[in-house]
């Protein structure tokens, strides 16, 4: 299979990364100063086993790639990009007939819940993953990873539920480029368990990394809420013991000497100055639910507005204190 990696940045630069150096096809998909870099420098991607200089095929559009029988497609792009992606990508034809939205495995590889059902309005073999990998986009041509022996875990499955072979052979691919990568049945249990940690994602793309008392109480607030959320939607997300059980003893973490401290996902779309953020699906499908089922969740709309307004206006990720964060908290729920 040939995997073309659609958002090259810095969990797709990883992936993508991995599968070349085990030997599979891989073409990445990237914009702008990205896809400048790849095409002429290719992708550096820096692990604790050294740095690797891939020169890979590089397409800034889907027009500008043959598809085939045998493509596996990986959507790496933020959710908030997802639509677009998908409009494009899911009308190409595919040799032999018909387009990618009527043959080719779609795998949705990141936060939140909401790709996969954008994902199978338009392609009929859509695979879910909960991507446990934590990589940083350090500048245009390199990623960054620091987990070893293993550089993530990937759960995966079938959407919205079971298995198959195609998930398997992509399982295999995967576990043979340092990258674990479990078949479930439930994968969506997994990606509610992480979009429960990720609403700390808001929290510390304005204040800065969870190291304040303050800050991890704002984050069990965060919590609270999402946890009742999901119970009242029916909603039963792998917990905290599960995901721990899953990692235990299959990977660590080695820092790079030197190496800025990227943060999370939405902390690096703030440092780059993306203009957008993935709050919306974050804290927002927390906000979305309590809406639907009548849960009042003003901890997590206070998160989603605050990102959303560092964004939109081009602030410092970690620029608001922990105290100031709180009173806006605290305000939106007096």
């Amino acid at each position: 299979m040939r995997y073309i990696i659609v958002g090259a940045g810095a969990v797709g630069g990883a992936i993508g990364g991995r599968l070349a150096e085990s030997g599979h096809d891989v073409v990445l998909v990237a914009r702008g100063a990205q896809y400048e870099a790849l095409r002429t420098g290719g992708l550096r991607l820096v692990t604790p086993d050294g740095p690797r200089t891939h020169r890979l095929p590089v397409v800034d559009r889907p027009e500008a790639l043959d598809l085939t029988a045998d493509d596996v497609l990986v959507l790496a792009v933020k959710t908030q990009d997802t639509a677009a992606a998908l409009d494009a990508w899911s009308v190409r034809p595919v040799e032999g007939g018909s387009t990618a939205g009527e043959r080719l495995p779609l795998v949705c590889a990141q936060n939140g819940v909401e790709s996969e059902r954008l994902a199978l309005r338009r392609f009929r073999q859509v695979y879910g993953m909960c991507v446990w990998l934590p990589a940083t986009f350090v500048e245009p041509g390199e990623v960054s990873a620091a987990g070893t022996p293993l550089t993530g875990i990937l759960h995966l499955g079938r959407y919205p539920t079971g298995t198959d072979g195609t998930a398997r052979l992509i399982a295999a691919d995967l576990e043979k480029s340092k990258l674990l990568a479990p078949v479930v049945p439930d994968v969506m249990r997994w990606k509610y368990g992480k979009l429960l940690a990720n609403l700390a994602n808001a929290i510390e793309a304005v204040t800065g990394p969870l190291a304040e008392q303050d800050a991890l109480a704002l984050f069990e607030r965060a919590l609270a809420e999402g946890q009742a959320v999901l119970a009242a939607a029916g909603i039963d997300p792998v917990g905290q013991e599960e995901q721990a059980e899953a990692r235990a003893g299959r990977i660590r973490f080695e820092p790079f000497d030197g190496s800025p401290h990227g943060g999370g996902s939405s902390w690096q779309s703030l440092s780059r100055g993306t203009g957008t953020i993935e709050a919306d699906f974050l804290n927002g499908e927390i906000v979305l639910l309590g809406h639907l089922h009548g849960v009042p969740t003003p901890v997590n709309d206070v998160l989603r507005h605050t990102a959303n307004t560092f964004a939109r206006e081009g602030r410092e990720p970690g620029s608001m204190a922990v105290a100031d964060l709180v009173a806006l908290v605290d305000a939106g729920i007096s």
